[in-house]
């Protein structure tokens, strides 16, 4: 098989368990807690390595900004093997009583995003898998971490999608009122990939969750580049625990996850 178009990886190049961080940079934040690591290429906004985490092979690919080039990631990597795909990245929190440095696991996302729209009706539901979920909180609670679990929603813009101020003072009345609303449905947290990777991860039949770690605080102005490197470390550790999971679920013949299986 050629390499994919986008992301310029093959068949043998990527294991099924990716992580999916937008900014390339963090990949080889991600890989320095890795072992053997080689880089499998780098195009656009998309940068591939593979290795190790705890002996279980991981791939990590950065996806860029927003949903579109998330959508292209997800539809490439699928193609050549990927099965769990894991969102990590940055996000602005809508709690009051969250702070910047703690970390966000999305179990679902409020889909605001245009690119879900060309593969399935707005009614359809963006959510996490609970696997991939429960792993991700476990790996938190191992490394005494301190998360926040619930809903999350991704906007396609960072400026004028997310009620910030845009060039010129450019400004509509539709823009007004998002943080408050969604804080009232106690939405969690804002960012822009989560939803794309959820919706088209279960219309492809792959896993997929979201840790994310909060820079900002979109309802106490406060800002903080901070955590991560946490995001990224729960991250890995969530996949050590779902090979594990995995492992039992193949020796027990069973498809599903439940408490007593562990």
């Amino acid at each position: 098989m050629e390499p994919q178009y986008h992301i310029k990886c093959k068949d043998g190049d990527i294991f099924p368990y990716v992580i999916m961080p937008g900014d390339p940079n963090r990949v080889h934040l991600i890989s320095s807690f890795m072992d053997d690591v080689r880089k499998i290429s780098s195009n656009r906004e998309y940068t591939t390595i593979s290795g190790y985490y705890k002996g279980v092979g991981v791939s990590v690919t950065s996806t860029g900004i927003g949903a579109p080039s998330t959508s292209i990631a997800i539809e490439e990597l699928g193609r050549i093997g990927a099965k769990t795909l894991i969102r990590v990245g940055s996000t602005g929190a809508l709690d009051e009583n969250i702070r910047c440095g703690d970390l966000i696991i999305n179990t679902a996302s409020v889909r605001y995003d245009g690119a879900t729209k060309d593969y399935v009706n707005p009614f359809y539901p963006a959510v996490a898998s609970y696997e991939v979920t429960l792993a991700l909180i476990e790996a938190c609670e191992k490394l005494q971490y301190k998360y926040h679990v619930g809903i999350g929603a991704s906007r396609d813009t960072f400026y004028g999608g997310q009620e910030r101020s845009s060039f010129g003072d450019y400004h509509q009345s539709f823009m007004d009122n998002l943080i408050d609303d969604l804080e009232k449905a106690k939405v969690l947290n804002l960012e822009m990939e989560a939803s794309t990777v959820f919706t088209l991860s279960s219309l492809f039949g792959l896993r997929a969750g979201a840790i994310l770690a909060v820079f900002g605080n979109r309802k106490t102005q406060e800002f903080e580049v901070k955590g991560e490197e946490d995001a990224a470390k729960a991250t890995l550790e969530s996949i050590k625990i779902l090979s594990d999971w995995d492992k039992i679920k193949e020796k027990k013949n069973k498809k599903y996850l439940y408490p007593s299986l562990i």
